[in-house]
C-alpha cells in the first residue's frame, strides 16, 4: 500500500492504541494463571495477534467481549507448533514458556523474523535442562521441557525480550533459579517484566539488573488489568505536535515504566512545548534546535527522534544505533537512505552514534522497508515538506503495532 502524504500542520486530540509491550506480557501471564483473568483497554495489532493466537495454542480459552478480554488460563499445548508471525517479543517471549511443557514444541515466524537470533535463548534454555533443537541460532527451534531451574547465565546485550520471556517462566520452574545477565539492555523493559508479574501475584527479584532469583513452583494468581496507552506509538504522534503543530494523547501517563516516556525528554531538549496532567500529554511546535540523547534504553525511539531531528536547526547526535541492527530492518541503515531521499543528512559513520542534520523536506517517494516505525516517521516528516507531497510505500506495515496510524494522522492534520 503506498501512502500519499500533502504537507500541512496538525491540530487535535487522539487516544493511542494501548500498549502492546504490556499487553504480551499481560496475555503471557493470563496463559499461566489458573483462573480467568479480565484485560481491558486491549487493542489489536499483528503484534498482539500473535500472542493471542500462541495463548490459544499453549492451553488459554480466550472470550472477546468487546469491552474485556477474558482470558482462562492453564499450560497445556493443544498441537506442536507455535506460529508467533513476525513479533519479535512473542518468539522470545513465548519459546521459554513452552519449555515448560513436557512434550516438543516448534516456534516458528515469518517475514524478517526469522534473520533475528534467538542463540542466547537457546543456549540458556539448555543450561536450564530443556532440550533445544535449534536452526543455527535462528528461528524455527524446537524445545522440550520442563524446566527444571537451577543456574544459568544469559547475554543479555542484543535484547531484554530474552530476559522478559525467562523470568515469566522461571517462577513456573521445578527448582529455584539464579540467572546471571550480562549487559542488559533496555532496563525499562526489564521492569515492565517484573511490575507484570506481580501483578498475578509472582515475585522476582534481582541485583542491578545483573543478577535474577527466582523462586520455582510459584503460582500465577488471575488478575484484573487495564492496560495503558502505548508511549512506543505516542512518540511519534508527540513528534508530529512538536514540528507541525499541536497534538494531545490520552491515556499515557508519564509515570508509566515503559521505556518510550523517555520521548518527553528528548521533546523538551529540542525546544518543543510540553503539558501534561495525569494522563495526557501534549506536545506543540516551538522552533526546534538541536539536542543530544542517549536511546540505548529506548531503542524504538530512534524514528521518532529522526523526525523530530529533521526539523531541528543545527546538527543532533543520538547515541544506542548498535541496538538497531536487528529490528524489522537495520534501522540506522535504513534511516539513513530513506532520509537522504527527503533531503535530510544523517551519519551513522561513527560507532553507535547517529548524527541528523536539520533541513527542510523536499517532495520523494520512499520506502517503510517493511518497518512500521520507519513508515510513521517518514509520514511525520512529509508533513514538512516544502512543496508537493511525499509518497511512503509498503504503508500497510504499520498494522504490526498501530493499524489506524494513518487515519489517526489524517484525523489532526490539516493543510492550512
Amino acid at each position: 500500500m503506498d501512502i500519499s502524504i500533502p504537507p500541512g500542520r496538525v491540530a487535535g486530540e487522539l487516544t493511542p492504541p494501548c500498549s502492546k509491550s504490556y499487553a504480551q506480557r499481560v496475555l503471557a501471564a493470563s496463559l499461566l494463571a489458573n483462573g480467568t483473568t479480565t484485560i481491558r483497554n486491549i487493542d489489536y495489532c499483528d503484534d498482539t495477534r500473535s500472542a493471542l493466537r500462541c495463548i490459544r495454542a499453549l492451553g488459554a480459552e480466550v472470550a472477546d467481549e468487546g469491552a474485556r478480554l477474558l482470558v482462562t488460563g492453564g499450560l497445556s499445548p493443544r498441537g506442536s507448533t507455535l506460529h508467533v508471525g513476525e513479533s519479535g517479543l512473542s518468539s522470545r517471549l513465548f519459546t521459554p514458556l513452552a519449555a515448560l511443557c513436557g512434550s516438543p514444541v516448534a516456534i516458528t515466524g515469518e517475514g524478517s523474523l526469522l534473520r533475528r537470533p534467538m542463540m542466547p535463548m537457546v543456549e540458556t534454555l539448555r543450561a536450564l535442562g530443556v532440550a533445544v533443537r535449534d536452526g543455527g541460532g535462528f528461528l524455527p527451534i524446537e524445545v522440550c521441557g520442563p524446566m527444571r531451574g537451577g543456574e544459568a547465565c544469559l547475554d543479555g546485550s542484543l535484547s531484554s525480550q530474552f530476559v522478559t520471556g525467562l523470568l515469566l517462566a522461571l517462577p513456573l520452574a521445578g527448582g529455584d533459579t539464579t540467572l546471571h545477565v550480562a549487559n542488559p539492555v533496555s532496563l525499562p523493559y526489564i521492569d515492565m517484566t517484573i511490575e507484570t508479574a506481580a501483578m498475578f501475584g509472582v515475585e522476582i527479584f534481582h541485583n542491578s539488573y545483573e543478577e535474577f532469583f527466582i523462586e520455582g513452583r510459584q503460582r500465577y494468581m488471575p488478575a484484573d488489568i487495564e492496560i495503558e496507552g502505548d508511549w512506543s506509538s505516542a512518540a511519534i504522534m508527540l513528534a508530529a505536535g512538536a514540528v507541525a503543530g499541536s497534538v494531545t494523547l490520552h491515556n499515557v501517563p508519564l509515570l508509566s515504566k515503559q521505556a518510550d516516556t523517555a520521548v518527553a525528554t528528548a521533546l523538551v531538549r529540542a525546544g518543543a512545548q510540553l503539558t501534561s496532567d495525569a494522563r495526557s500529554v501534549t506536545a506543540a511546535h516551538r522552533p526546534l534546535a538541536a539536542f543530544e540523547f542517549d536511546a540505548t534504553h529506548c531503542p524504538d525511539l530512534f524514528p521518532a527522534l529522526a523526525a523530530l531531528a529533521a526539523a531541528a536547526e543545527g546538527e543532533s547526535v543520538i547515541t544506542g544505533t548498535r541496538r538497531l541492527e536487528h529490528k524489522e530492518s537495520n534501522r540506522a541503515v535504513t534511516l539513513r537512505e530513506q532520509y537522504a531521499r527527503l533531503g535530510i543528512e544523517i551519519d551513522i559513520s561513527t560507532e553507535n552514534v547517529m548524527k541528523i542534520r536539520g533541513g527542510e523536506i523536499r517532495p520523494a517517494t520512499v520506502d517503510a522497508c517493511g518497518d512500521h516505525r520507519i513508515a510513521m516517521s517518514l509520514a511525520v516528516s512529509a508533513l514538512r515538506c516544502t512543496e508537493g507531497a511525499v509518497t511512503v510505500t509498503g504503508a500497510e506495515c504499520v498494522a504490526k503495532s498501530y493499524p489506524d496510524f494513518f487515519r489517526d494522522l489524517e484525523a489532526v492534520r490539516s493543510t492550512h
